[in-house]
């Protein structure tokens, strides 16, 4: 068996290195930084202290024991002065101004309360100060966009307020934006305060690395995975962002900086790609050899400035107009240097494979529809260290149209609608349109001609999946031996938190049910998420630097290393995959959700996917890539149907996910809660099979995002239609509370007996759910040949059990036991003890309620003696009281039991504990 070492003094360095190089310094005048020794610094602004380590959400919701702030890094540190006495007045203030966390999900504020300065107030600091920070705090995520309001995508007026009056007074004033992704940047422009740092949002760690960079102990090196523009507006998909049906992507493949460098340069504040150090490099492209199948340069980078740090360089393509259209750059290849010394140099290899240069032809207008063409003309590389300043340095012609790849048509749009096509002018491009091409298939008819041929029950054969697993029978022999029963229950995953795997978890899959257990059948576990692994029960794990922060390394090596200590954790809590990394582009700003993403460009995206899955491949993990595909908007994100044409599906949104699936042998994706030009995505054949599978070689499982609807085409969506679930080989439903006892009463068995699904189908969804188990750590546990996990450096956890005043109280079957006023806010905990007359199996019964929405998630994990015993996870419940009972084992007369809410918003009335079976009359 193979051991292995999680030191988490490595994983914290990692994190922290992680997020040093991935803060981007947007401005730094008069040598603003770094921070000399001696320094004295007042610091501004109330996000010093509430520090925002990610976003929200299932993304967000990671247990951690301390996150260390930019505040409580600047107080250790030995070097600087902080001053005291406007902290006090900041102190003071957040006496009767706290931190404001909101009531349930998706209900928190995305900013806090700021505390107005005075004129006086800030000539003093300035008086005693040589520096000013200014701290802007902004959080956002799952279920609830941004706004373009003051307080989200906006600062608000106290906010500006703050900066000019700071910048005005002092020389020196940094402005520090711990945010999820980009917001409004009018302000520098206003004020001109004399250095920007988008810090992101770092995890645990964010504090230490924020200040290494403030303090020059590393230099920064982070580059914008977006375009930073001058106003909403400026965005082509503006637009068509925020509604609650419908999202037409009229802009096409013009998304972030392939839009505005080629429509729209004056309206850009800070290009793609852009990022400022401490120090200065000479960038020099030293050859470029091409063939027919790539493209190699040699670029030679020199530190020539006075710090040591690190470069990104980055190559651009400009492809010709030709017929389809195309934008005037295009991200194909980067590669960061290691750290360079003054005078020191570096020459990086950089590779442009042939297929960067293809367009996806989706009308035939070049005579070869559905394929991957490269149109005859001129093919321009741009080399540099952002799309802006990026120099020419070598053009390839190509002669005639070559045609790399034909397809088939898949997942184009039935809505008419026109789309962005550059109109070239004497100056540039001017924007047209043109009609977008619409569908010219029956996805349906082509499904059933592709039908896997049809199998029939074999009776039980006596074998197991270990018998599979040791060479002795074939998958799809031991398969045979489920009944239809069975496989309906498969394609069910079980949770939240199921009592099956690691306590707190998202689902279990696979072995959900005890027959399926009998043949050997694990049950596979997997955990939010692409921030870190939550656990609802309150077990602490590692919180993560957001996934913005993430690509804003441009450093593939950095995050692989980081992801493989996140797999080793995976492994220490018996978990088999990650639900993430998060990979849809940030096709707007004010997507919520944009914080758990990396990147407005898809190379990019896919790069930092595939780092990632390198990471926690190399341990035996995985990551469950989502969400597939054009999950852009969380508004209505259950209910929107994004009509996007099939070329920007392919150039864009699924790209990513192909890198990751070609490069990364990603074998776990997740489907979205919403449609894809009518189809809703957890029932899409043309992306579950046809795309994802035939042409891209995807071997893995393919799951639904959590109480997903499903659609077939000409019936609105809901959750019962797993048959088309099944069928289009999306195989697991996500998630139910008994896979067995069928509580959605989805339609598969009905349709099994009505011939609209086959059995084969079913067997197909099966072995894929197999196939990923019998790759997983999950079997090497069931076989006896699981792996060790020798965790060094963890710092111990205090129990807090009796921490809290308990109050004691007889437990009698049948009577609840009635809470007032209990505070459930998230991350609080109540403990109480009883003691029972009679130890057994007890129903226990919470009764509670909630105002949020349907979906949230809003879990309460019932604690005895210090052991978790059953987790309740309640969605919303439009105000009404409801129950959820699940059976505890009483085994001793005298028992503390904690409470622990993972996420506010819930209100518990009442806890009932029933006798179902005495522990003296099963023994006696």
């Amino acid at each position: 068996m193979t051991t292995y070492t999680l030191d988490w003094d490595a994983y914290t360095a990692l994190a922290r290195k992680t997020v040093a190089e991935g803060a981007v310094l947007l401005k730094n005048d008069n040598q603003t930084l770094p921070l000399a020794a001696g320094t004295t610094i007042s610091a501004f602004g109330r996000n010093q202290f509430n520090y925002y380590k990610s976003g929200t959400g299932s993304g967000g919701m990671v247990n951690v024991s301390h996150v260390v702030s930019p505040l409580e890094a600047l107080q250790h540190h030995s070097d600087l002065t902080l001053n005291q006495s406007l902290l006090d007045v900041y102190e003071a203030w957040l006496e009767d101004h706290p931190f404001d966390k909101g009531e349930g999900w998706a209900a928190e504020p995305w900013s806090q309360e700021e505390m107005p300065v005075t004129d006086e107030i800030v000539a003093g600091a300035a008086s005693q100060s040589d520096v000013a920070i200014v701290m802007i705090g902004r959080t956002a995520g799952e279920d609830r966009d941004n706004t373009a309001d003051p307080g989200s995508y906006l600062l608000t007026d106290v906010e500006l307020t703050l900066i000019e009056k700071v910048s005005g007074a002092f020389p020196k004033t940094v402005v520090l934006l711990n945010v999820g992704n980009v917001i409004d940047m009018q302000w520098a422009l206003d004020f001109n305060p004399s250095a920007i740092l988008y810090g992101w949002q770092g995890g645990m760690e964010g504090g230490n690395a924020l200040v290494d960079l403030l303090t020059g102990e590393v230099t920064p090196s982070g580059k914008l995975p977006d375009t930073i523009v001058r106003s909403l507006e400026a965005y082509p998909s503006t637009p068509y962002f925020g509604h609650e049906d419908r999202a037409i992507y009229k802009e096409d493949i013009y998304v972030g900086y392939r839009y505005f460098e080629t429509f729209a340069k004056d309206d850009v504040l800070y290009p793609f790609g852009f990022g400022l150090s401490y120090t200065t490099f000479d960038v020099a492209t030293e050859t470029v050899d091409m063939t027919e199948q790539q493209v190699t340069l040699t670029v030679t980078v020199t530190n020539t400035g006075t710090h040591s740090g690190k470069e990104v360089v980055q190559v651009y393509l400009e492809k010709p107009q030709g017929k389809l259209g195309n934008p005037s750059r295009g991200l194909v290849a980067f590669a960061k240097t290691q750290l360079l010394e003054t005078g020191q140099s570096e020459t990086l290899t950089l590779t442009v494979p042939l297929t960067e240069y293809t367009s996806y032809d989706d009308a035939g207008v070049t005579g070869h529809k559905s394929s991957y063409v490269i149109e005859a003309g001129d093919y321009h590389l741009y080399v540099g260290t952002d799309v802006r300043t990026a120099a020419h340095v070598a053009t390839q012609t190509i002669g005639q149209l070559q045609v790399i790849e034909t397809l088939s048509e898949n997942m184009a749009p039935v809505t008419a609608f026109d789309r962005l096509k550059p109109q070239q002018t004497e100056t540039g491009y001017d924007v047209s349109y043109e009609a977008t091409p619409l569908r010219t298939i029956d996805p349906e008819a082509r499904r059933l001609a592709e039908r896997p041929a049809e199998r029939t029950y074999s009776d039980d054969q006596g074998l197991t999946l270990k018998d599979v697993s040791e060479g002795k029978t074939s998958l799809d022999v031991f398969l045979d031996q489920l009944t239809d029963e069975d496989l309906a229950a498969i394609v069910r995953g079980e949770g939240m938190n199921s009592p099956r795997v690691t306590p707190g978890t998202a689902a279990a899959f696979g072995g959900v049910t005890d027959r399926l257990t009998a043949f050997g059948i694990p049950a596979a576990c997997c955990a939010d998420g692409p921030s870190g692994i939550r656990m609802d029960i309150g077990t602490k794990a590692f919180s993560l630097p957001n996934g913005t922060l993430v690509a804003s390394t441009f450093n593939v090596d950095l995050v692989a290393d980081l992801f493989e200590m996140t797999g080793l954790e995976l492994r220490k809590n018996g978990i088999d995959t990650l639900l993430g990394p998060g990979m849809n582009i940030h096709r707007h700003p004010l997507n919520g959700r944009n914080f758990e993403y990396f990147s407005e460009d898809p190379h990019l995206t896919g790069m930092m996917a595939v780092a990632q899955l390198d990471g926690m491949h190399r341990v035996g993990v995985t990551g469950t890539l989502k969400h597939l595909s054009a999950n852009n908007q969380e508004f209505h994100r259950h209910d929107l149907d994004s009509i996007v044409s099939e070329r920007a599906l392919r150039e864009i949104y699924l790209k990513g996910f192909e890198h990751a699936v070609k490069r990364g042998q990603a074998y776990a994706i997740m489907t979205t809660y919403g449609a894809v030009n009518g189809l809703w995505t957890a029932g899409l054949y043309d992306q579950n099979t046809r795309i994802l599978r035939d042409e891209w070689g995807f071997d893995g499982v393919v799951m639904t995002d959590w109480w997903a609807k499903i659609n077939a085409e000409g019936t609105d969506a809901n959750r019962q239609q797993t048959a088309t679930m099944v069928r289009s080989q999306n195989d697991l439903y996500m998630v139910v509370g008994e896979p067995g006892a069928n509580p959605f009463e989805d339609d598969t068995l009905s349709s099994l007996a009505d011939g609209t699904l086959t059995r084969a189908e079913l067997l197909r969804s099966a072995a894929n759910i197999c196939q990923f188990i019998l790759r997983s750590p999950v079997m090497e546990r069931t076989l006896g040949q699981e792996a060790t996990v020798d965790v060094t450096g963890l710092p111990e956890e205090t129990d807090d059990l009796h921490e809290q005043a308990v109050t004691h109280q007889q437990l009698q079957s049948g009577v609840p036991i009635v809470f007032d006023e209990l505070d459930t806010s998230t991350g609080s905990s109540h403990v109480f003890a009883v003691t029972a007359e009679e130890t057994g199996m007890y129903h226990v019964t919470f009764e509670a309620r909630s105002y949020a929405g349907e979906l949230a998630q809003m879990p309460v994990t019932l604690f005895a003696n210090n052991m978790p015993v059953a987790t309740f996870t309640f969605n919303g419940t439009d105000g009404e009281w409801v129950t959820q009972t699940k059976d505890v084992f009483v085994f001793n007369p005298h028992n503390y039991f904690k409470l622990y809410f993972a996420l506010g918003g819930l209100e518990l009335k009442n806890i009932t504990f029933t006798l179902t079976e005495s522990f003296h009359m099963k023994n006696g």
